[in-house]
C-alpha cells in the first residue's frame, strides 16, 4: 500500500512539474520581446499621431519596445482586420476609432469581423471633435457664411473627408441635416491628402479630426469654423461648437483606444490597460495629447469595452440614413 502511495504521489508531482513548465508564462514577465501598434490609417491623420505618441512614451516610461505599424486601406478597416487574425498573445494590438469599430462595420457588405466579439477591448486612449475648417485664403469666415452659401447655391460647396462613412463624413453629413444643406462630399484616402486639397484651395471645405488638423491651424493656414462637439475643445478655446452657431444640441465626437484580439489573456489586457492609464495620468502625456487638438481620457478595460458595444449599437440607425454604403 505505501509503495502504490508513493509511486502515485511521485506520478503527480512529475505532471504537475510538466504542466507548469508548458504554461504560458505569467503575465509578470510580459511582454519579453517587441510590441506591434498596429495603425489602420496612413502617417500623418490623428490616429497615426496619437499611435505613435502612445508608442513613443510607453517605450520611454515602461522600458518596452512598442513599433507602430501603419496598415492602412478601406477606412481603416483592412488594419483591424489585421489584429482580429493576430495571435491573442499581447504582441499585436492596434489603435482603434469609431471609425474602424463602429461605423466601419455597417458600412462594408460582409466584413469577417464583428468589434464586439472578434476583439478586446483594453485602453481608451482620447477623444476628440470633428472641425471643420477652411483654407485661409478662403471667403468663408464662419459657418454662417458656409451655410448662406450653401442655401444660395445648394450641392456647390465641397468638403474633403477622411474617406466615404468615416466618422467624420458622417459628421458632415449629420451637420447638412441639422443646417438643412446640401454640400458635396469629396472622400480621400486619409486625413492628409484631403487636408492637403483644403489648403490648396481644391475643396472648399475640411472635415476633419482636430488632430489632423492642428499643425495646419497652429500655422495659420488653415481657418476653423466650428467643432462639432458639445463643449468646445480646450486645444482651440476660441473656436465655436456647431451647437453655439445655431444647431442646437449638436455633438458628434470620436474616439480612439487600444485593443487587442479576443482571447488575450486577462492578465496581459490588465497590465497594458495598467501602464496605458498610468502614462495618460502623467501631466507630459496629457499635454501632449492636448497639443494636437485630442482630449486625454482614461478608462478600465471594462468600460472602454461598454463605450464599444454602446456606439457599435447607437451608429447602425446613423449609417443606415446617410445612405453611405461599400459594396
Amino acid at each position: 500500500m505505501m509503495r502504490k502511495l508513493i509511486t502515485f504521489t511521485a506520478l503527480a508531482l512529475a505532471v504537475g512539474t510538466s504542466a507548469y513548465a508548458q504554461a504560458p508564462a505569467p503575465a509578470a514577465t510580459y511582454p519579453t520581446k517587441p510590441i506591434r501598434l498596429i495603425v489602420p490609417f496612413p502617417p500623418g491623420g490623428g490616429t497615426d499621431i496619437l499611435s505613435r505618441l502612445v508608442a513613443t512614451r510607453l517605450t520611454e516610461s515602461a522600458k518596452w519596445t512598442v513599433v507602430a505599424d501603419n496598415k492602412a486601406g478601406a477606412g481603416g478597416t483592412i488594419g483591424i482586420g489585421e489584429a482580429v487574425k493576430a495571435a491573442p498573445t499581447g504582441y499585436d494590438i492596434v489603435m482603434g476609432q469609431k471609425d474602424n469599430l463602429v461605423i466601419g462595420p455597417w458600412l462594408y457588405k460582409n466584413l469577417p469581423w464583428d468589434p464586439t466579439k472578434d476583439l478586446t477591448a483594453v485602453a481608451h486612449v482620447a477623444w476628440t471633435p470633428v472641425i471643420i475648417a477652411t483654407s485661409v485664403n478662403s471667403k468663408y469666415k464662419t459657418l454662417a457664411d458656409v451655410v448662406a452659401a450653401a442655401k444660395a447655391a445648394p450641392g456647390t460647396i465641397t468638403y474633403g473627408s477622411p474617406g466615404n462613412g468615416t466618422s467624420i463624413h458622417l459628421a458632415g453629413d449629420l451637420f447638412e441635416k441639422a443646417a438643412g444643406i446640401k454640400l458635396s462630399h469629396i472622400p480621400y484616402k486619409g486625413s492628409n491628402p484631403a487636408l492637403m486639397d483644403a489648403l490648396a484651395g481644391n475643396v472648399d471645405l475640411l472635415v476633419s479630426s482636430v488632430p489632423s488638423a492642428m499643425g495646419q491651424i497652429k500655422s495659420g493656414k488653415l481657418r476653423p469654423l466650428a467643432v462639432t462637439s458639445a463643449k468646445r475643445s480646450s486645444s482651440l478655446p476660441e473656436v465655436p461648437t456647431v451647437a453655439e452657431s445655431g444647431f442646437k444640441d449638436f455633438d458628434v465626437s470620436t474616439w480612439y483606444g487600444v485593443l487587442a484580439p479576443a482571447g488575450t489573456p486577462a492578465a496581459v489586457v490588465n497590465t497594458l490597460n495598467a501602464e496605458i492609464n498610468k502614462l495618460l495620468a502623467t501631466a507630459d502625456m496629457k499635454a501632449a495629447i492636448q497639443a494636437q487638438g485630442a482630449e486625454p481620457e482614461a478608462m478600465s478595460a471594462a468600460q472602454f469595452g461598454t463605450l464599444l458595444k454602446t456606439d457599435y449599437a447607437k451608429w447602425k440607425s446613423i449609417v443606415e440614413a446617410s445612405g453611405a454604403k461599400i459594396e
